[in-house]
């Protein structure tokens, strides 16, 4: 027979996976709403144009007006952003490996890493069109260079900071240097990777808008959301622009989500962040 403190337990397991339900659409959806009454209450308070700022039910309108524009531009862009992002998880992965298995590395190179990163994108982006010509090939590039260092800062900090004790005892039992780095520094430093790679998702989108405005091909399908943007900016026409803007949130959200669901499939077993506390 069940007794009514295992009930009263079972009600409150319940309860609170409600909340947890709640807390993570309902909250969301809440605040949204929120903010769309106050958009709205703020155009009529405040009697805002249009064309400054279009209320929602005019961008969704827009939106849908323009939606074969905004598909094409959101494909190209998500396309760059995709590749630049691979590349550039590739390539901060070596690279990591590298600065964090020699001292010497670390010392010659990383500086450099951080030269280019502390370089502004807007002088570096005339230089790649220069090399790799308008289109896809240099957005592809100017989005991994925005991309590069959040991953390679991460993962190198992550792939030097193993325990000093684990270290030892690895030594004691002579494991080679590909074994400290396979089963003690790489395990290590997956949440710092997890950190880069999120850095790197929510900056991804933005490096394919810029390129896009600067490299990208203004003609038809090669037309990227950067490019949109412009044409519609320069037709005055706000509320298609806000439904572009919204466009490339949804690429970032995508990018950003995609990350989070890795990186809880990858450390939600283990690692503090992610492991269930009643």
């Amino acid at each position: 027979m069940t007794s009514l403190g295992d009930r009263g337990r079972g009600w409150t397991s319940a309860l609170k996976r409600h909340a947890a339900g709640w807390g993570v659409a309902g909250w969301p959806l809440l605040v949204g709403a929120l903010i769309t009454a106050s958009w709205y209450g703020g155009i009529v308070a405040f009697g805002i144009p249009e064309y400054q700022l279009p209320p929602p039910h005019r961008i969704v309108e827009a939106g849908l007006q323009e939606r074969e524009v905004l598909l094409t531009g959101a494909m190209q862009t998500a396309q760059a952003s995709l590749i630049g992002f691979l590349i550039s998880v590739a390539g901060g992965l070596v690279l990591s490996i590298l600065l964090a298995s020699s001292r010497w590395a670390y010392q010659g190179i990383y500086p450099y890493v951080l030269l280019l990163k502390m370089t502004p994108i807007i002088v570096v982006a005339p230089i790649v069109i220069l090399w790799a010509g308008q289109g896809l090939a240099s957005i592809t590039v100017i989005t991994f260079l925005v991309c590069f260092f959040p991953i390679v800062a991460n993962t190198t900090m992550g792939l030097r900071s193993a325990d000093a004790n684990l270290l030892d005892l690895f030594s004691v039992y002579k494991a080679k240097g590909w074994q400290q780095l396979l089963w003690l520094r790489a395990p290590g430093a997956l949440p710092y990777f997890m950190t880069g790679l999120r850095v790197a998702a929510a900056l991804t989108p933005i490096g394919a808008l810029y390129g896009d405005t600067v490299a990208g091909m203004g003609s038809g399908a090669d037309a990227g959301l950067g490019f949109v943007v412009l044409i519609f900016s320069a037709q005055f026409k706000v509320p298609a622009l806000f439904a572009a803007a919204f466009a490339a949130c949804v690429i970032g959200f995508l990018f950003v989500g995609f990350v989070n669901v890795f990186a809880w499939w990858v450390l939600h077993k283990w690692h503090d962040a992610y492991v269930a506390v009643d």
